[in-house]
């Protein structure tokens, strides 16, 4: 941890920070293991050049989540989005997951999801990895889903090159049909946004727990579309929350439509080897 950054986390809280322990696993940040000078111990992630505003957008998200008690989230407790930026949080001790760790899981999504917002959407714009996630509110599902999450990932793709006018047609035929696609109409569920694998941690107690969120209001199929696509989330859980939540007629079918925001972002984040999955996923759309 460079020493700019030592004296930011310190002045902030108003201490000394004794040791930093690099941690590894993080794919766009530096995250450190921090003690304090009380002998506190916290979680800080940084970034030499991070988008402008990542870090308070991510610390809002948290809290937005946080505040519903559904599930474990880290706690905020500090920020800065001035150089050196950083995120500090409550520091996770993992401990084994408990025997029902994946029914818990399933159970506290479902009550997560339970918590509405008046529209589709957010009050202010935050990312997605370090993509900007517009957030724009709408009434509409169908309308928020094509123009705050496909059109602008399919706009970037386009612009480098890395989409080809054949699937650029598929997507026009898409957005032609989009609201017959998007299933019953439903409530805006808050949503984590990224929720793949390495986003569940394991607390101490261990409970789950949700990290690194890209939140919004949105259709609650998502959540659970992103969740398939990458593996890492056992059959129990789905299972768990069906139990709490039933999902409408046809949701294994949506799917794939709901796997193609996820999937664009990673064309956008790590290029086009994830074009043939779009294309696929397009395929069981339109």
């Amino acid at each position: 941890m460079i020493p700019e950054l030592r004296d930011a986390v310190g002045r902030q809280l108003g201490t000394r920070v004794l040791e930093a322990t690099r941690l590894g696993g993080g794919d766009i940040n530096d995250a450190f293991e921090v003690s304090l000078e009380d002998r506190t111990r916290i979680f800080v992630k940084t970034h030499p050049d991070p988008p402008g505003g990542m870090f308070g957008a991510e610390a809002r998200g948290l809290r937005w989540l946080e505040e519903t008690k559904a599930i474990r989230i880290p706690r905020v407790i500090a920020f800065s989005d001035e150089q050196p930026a950083y995120l500090a949080l409550e520091l996770l001790t993992p401990a084994q997951p408990q025997p029902d760790f994946e029914e818990a899981l399933g159970h506290s999504l479902a009550a997560l999801h339970a918590f509405g917002s008046p529209s589709f959407g957010l009050d202010h714009d935050n990312f997605i990895g370090r993509l900007p996630q517009t957030n724009a509110t709408a009434d509409d599902w169908a309308s928020f889903y094509w123009t705050s999450r496909i059109e602008p990932q399919l706009r970037l793709a386009t612009d480098r090159g890395l989409i080809d006018g054949e699937t650029h047609a598929r997507f026009d035929s898409l957005r032609r049909v989009l609201p017959e696609r998007v299933g019953p109409g439903e409530p805006p569920s808050r949503l984590h946004g990224d929720l793949w694998g390495g986003n569940l941690h394991v607390d101490e107690q261990g409970r789950p727990c949700l990290i690194d969120p890209a939140v919004y209001a949105g259709h609650r199929e998502i959540d659970l579309a992103m969740m398939r696509l990458f593996g890492g989330f056992g059959e129990r859980v789905f299972a768990a929350y069906e139990d709490a939540s039933p999902l409408a007629p046809g949701a294994s079918d949506r799917v794939p439509l709901y796997q193609l925001y996820p999937l664009m972002v990673h064309v956008n984040l790590f290029g086009g080897s994830y074009v043939d999955s779009v294309r696929r996923a397009l395929s069981a759309c339109v």
